[in-house]
């Protein structure tokens, strides 16, 4: 039930493009509970205000402007905010690129006119900046005999055209979650997927998505759940029913 709840206080949670949308909303959520965040995203003055914002209501915050496509900058990110706390206990793998055509803007291409650059961008960051950072944080997550890794689904209803290239990378990462949970179940690493429960209008969606699609506090406590997750839920799609976590048939 949502009442019995575990607290986050003290728990040192990352979240990856959590200057805004989402990932911010989340932050909040982890914020809200007592965690202390590690917010990383490419745009550097978006980050700065939300940490402002957090930072306002009482939460510590530390910033990492890093593109989780590069290597370095996860490394380097994973292993700063490591350093300020002195532990990692959560990852949220938020960061990836969306199509958005729920707001109303231009459908991306169908395949047959699709730009090779841009399949591997869209590929690159969705599954290949989650890679990297499950990576990285599981440096920190396993000689300590625990962690929490959240992954991000989404568009379970998208249809092409358009859709193909960034469904390809949210149903391999349904695939990389399942495996990696078995890969770390020895280490008492609970990795998970999840969504946020539907097409999200974010701040900055058009002003005629944002009066009829749900914000992200459409998502509630799913991330903040996610984060306490037991290990039988781990390499598991998971959703939220009745205030609690279950598995997606």
């Amino acid at each position: 039930m949502e009442g019995a709840r575990l607290s986050l206080t003290g728990q040192v949670v990352i979240v990856t493009g959590g200057a805004k949308g989402i990932g911010r909303y989340a932050a909040g959520t982890f914020a809200a509970e007592g965690a202390r965040l590690g917010l990383a995203d490419v745009d550097a003055s978006r980050l700065e205000q939300t940490a402002q914002e957090l930072r306002a209501a009482g939460t510590e915050v530390h910033t990492v402007v890093a593109d989780v496509t590069n290597e370095q900058d996860v490394s380097r990110m994973v292993d700063e905010v490591a350093s300020h706390y002195g532990q990692i206990d959560v990852l949220l793998n938020n960061a990836g690129i969306v199509p958005h055509f729920n707001w109303g803007l231009p459908r991306w291409s169908p395949i047959r006119e699709m730009d090779k650059d841009f399949w591997e961008r869209v590929i690159r960051t969705n599954l290949g900046g989650t890679f990297l950072c499950t990576k990285h944080v599981l440096r920190h997550m396993r000689p300590r005999g625990a962690g929490h890794i959240i992954n991000v689904y989404g568009g379970a209803g998208l249809t092409p055209p358009g859709g193909c290239a960034y469904m390809v990378s949210k149903d391999a990462i349904k695939t990389f979650t399942r495996f990696v949970a078995a890969e770390e179940r020895d280490a008492n690493v609970c990795i998970v997927v999840i969504s946020p429960g539907a097409a999200i209008a974010t701040e900055d969606a058009p002003e005629e998505a944002r009066r009829r699609m749900p914000g992200p506090d459409f998502a509630g406590s799913r991330f903040v759940l996610a984060a306490q997750a037991d290990m039988d839920l781990s390499g598991h799609l998971v959703t939220l029913q009745d205030g609690m976590l279950a598995i997606e048939s």
